[in-house]
């Protein structure tokens, strides 16, 4: 009985040493997690210091005329076309939306006035002719600005989603090609320093500069074609999307302002527009 209760001791002390040897393990293991951690973070905020230094002097440095810049100049004008472009494209936009807004106003006027002719048809006996003439002109004039409002809504819905999203997509990639060549000019100024300098145990300096030098122009070089290639399916694009929505805005407005209610639904049917159906009143006796 002795020895049974002292194997039971030892194995109870034993599976105790076991579970505190695995929690200490578990506890030095997640140490370690955290300081490797702590040390990448130390290490990625150290790089990022010396790189924002380097790109701050850098750029004063370009801008006191003591250190020269990388230049495409082909790529470097597309993009101030492209920057150009965008300028006068979101004046487009400004000036549509005044034109929507201006307009919304207009078709409410004309449904209130339609409503207040009609409404006075029915208390005015000697002029019930005229005011229900008049109601059934307003009324027939706001279902055909509904349908103009449905196409300048889209116009301006299609302007926006070019400017500020599909250049936009294009001018982020251009501030990051950018950055990119500061960096790069950055980095190669330092090479070209400890190059032209000719005290001796500065190869290690000399190495990490190259090394530094070589990753640095690799990224500018691949953000370059990227902007090059964005520029070139941005504008293509560009020409595709405003071909279509000029001519719908010309065919819209030309059907509306002459008139021709079946030009100006053919206009919504040629480039799929969809109205609310709600928002549509039946054609008035004057148009049948």
């Amino acid at each position: 009985m002795k020895r049974l209760k002292v194997l039971q001791a030892w194995e109870q002390n034993g599976d105790s040493l076991s579970t505190g040897g695995e929690q200490l393990l578990t506890g030095l293991n997640s140490n370690s997690e955290v300081r490797s951690t702590t040390v990448a973070k130390i290490e990625h905020l150290k790089n990022w210091s010396i790189s924002t230094y380097k790109c701050t002097k850098q750029m004063i440095s370009e801008k006191l005329g003591k250190s020269s810049r990388t230049v495409d100049t082909e790529l470097e004008s597309q993009i101030d076309l492209l920057r150009d472009v965008q300028r006068k494209y979101l004046n487009i936009l400004r000036l549509s939306r005044a034109l929507s807004s201006h307009f919304q106003h207009v078709v409410s006027t004309q449904q209130g006035l339609g409503e207040a002719f009609a409404d006075l048809a029915q208390k005015s006996p000697e002029l019930q002719s005229e005011f229900l003439c008049n109601a059934e002109t307003q009324r027939s004039l706001s279902r055909h600005g509904e349908i103009l409002m449905a196409a300048l809504d889209f116009f301006v819905s299609s302007v926006n989603t070019l400017v500020n999203k599909t250049m936009e997509d294009t001018l982020l990639t251009v501030k990051r090609y950018e950055a990119a060549r500061i960096e790069y000019d950055a980095y190669r100024s330092d090479l070209e320093i400890l190059l032209q300098s000719t005290s001796s145990g500065q190869s290690n300096a000399l190495a990490e500069a190259q090394r530094a030098h070589d990753e640095h122009k690799v990224e500018f070089e691949k953000l370059r074609a990227d902007v090059s290639v964005k520029l070139r399916f941005l504008n293509e694009n560009r020409v595709k999307v405003m071909h279509k929505q000029l001519l719908l805005f010309h065919n819209a407005v030309s059907a509306y302002f002459t008139g021709n209610q079946t030009a100006l639904e053919a206009t919504l049917k040629q480039f799929n527009i969809k109205m609310k159906t709600g928002n549509i009143a039946p054609s008035s006796w004057l148009e049948q």
